[in-house]
């Protein structure tokens, strides 16, 4: 895997910084990730169109995709949206930000995915 670049990190340091009780839906927890990403001055696209059909949450500078997934998705059904999302040459990392931790590898088609369980993250178990 390659060494994680800075608009990566970057990235990765807004996201870490959320702390959220439990939202009602998707697109509120969708409206604070780009709250915190507006706040450390990170330039994104909202619901970018990949291919039709094939709409990713977030593409932020760098290529790096974020897709945002409530409660605590079917893994197998994850995994494989993210393998659809890499396989398009505009996203160079993806991460994945869910309200309950979910394992996805640290690979996929090549590309580095990380996973950020909102839960995890504020120390508590929903």
């Amino acid at each position: 895997m390659s060494c994680r670049n800075e608009t990566t990190n970057q990235v990765m340091t807004a996201v870490a910084e959320i702390r959220v009780s439990v939202v009602s839906d998707e697109y509120r927890l969708q409206d604070i990730i780009a709250a915190k990403l507006d706040e450390y001055g990170i330039h994104y696209d909202k619901e970018y169109k990949l291919a039709p059909r094939s709409r990713i949450d977030f593409l932020a500078a760098g290529g790096i995709g974020i897709e945002v997934k409530k409660g605590k998705p079917y893994s197998r059904q994850v995994i494989d949206q993210l393998a659809k999302y890499t396989s398009f040459p505009e996203i160079k990392t993806v991460i994945l930000v869910v309200e309950r931790n979910l394992d996805i590898p640290k690979e996929i088609n090549g590309k580095p995915c990380y996973s950020f369980g909102l839960n995890k993250l504020w120390g508590i178990a929903l």
